[in-house]
């Protein structure tokens, strides 16, 4: 007896990145050898995420970067936390970070312009990024010499757990102004 909703589980829990619906669908006909169409999939998806919000299981299914990926509960995000931290392979330098971030609120954005913003040469910041696809190589400038245009990645949204970059925090947001000298005037 075919099941397509463990199919779907399977395909979800074995994706490192979030999986799409298309990308089911189409997995599921070339098992299969029959159309499944979106609504079909999409419910069950939602049987799935029903079965997984349950507060007996640590994990449930979300939708992230417009498609399914298993995630730890907030709850647990503490302990886990505290793994990632001890494992630290992905962690990134704090060259890294202003390079990922000039990136995100800049793209797409060259190498030059990275650096001017900076201040400092960024090609060992942009190598690292690109090897763990937090960052792609989008296009060429229309600039001299046609450079690389770099942008945030898919792999970038499931790192930071975005669904589209408007998600990012607004620059004002993150303005501190604990070290201005003298009254705030609005």
């Amino acid at each position: 007896m075919k099941q397509p909703e463990l199919y779907i589980e399977a395909l979800i829990f074995a994706s490192e990145q979030s999986i799409r619906i298309e990308e089911i669908m189409y997995c599921l006909q070339t098992v299969f050898e029959r159309d499944y169409p979106a609504e079909e999939v999409k419910g069950y998806i939602d049987n799935i995420q029903h079965k997984y919000s349950q507060d007996n299981l640590s994990i449930e299914l979300v939708n992230i970067n417009n498609g399914y990926q298993f995630l730890t509960k907030k709850q647990f995000h503490p302990i886990v936390n505290l793994l990632q931290l001890q494992r630290a392979k992905k962690k990134l330098s704090q060259a890294a970070l202003e390079t990922l971030a000039v990136v995100a609120y800049k793209q797409p954005v060259t190498k030059t312009e990275i650096e001017q913003i900076r201040g400092v040469n960024c090609d060992y910041s942009i190598q690292k990024l690109l090897e763990k696809e937090l960052i792609s190589i989008s296009g060429k400038s229309d600039a001299v010499g046609k450079p690389l245009l770099y942008s945030t990645s898919g792999q970038f949204m499931d790192y930071f757990g975005m669904n589209n970059i408007d998600e990012l925090p607004h620059l004002k947001e993150l303005a501190d102004n604990s070290s201005s000298i003298g009254e705030q005037v609005e």
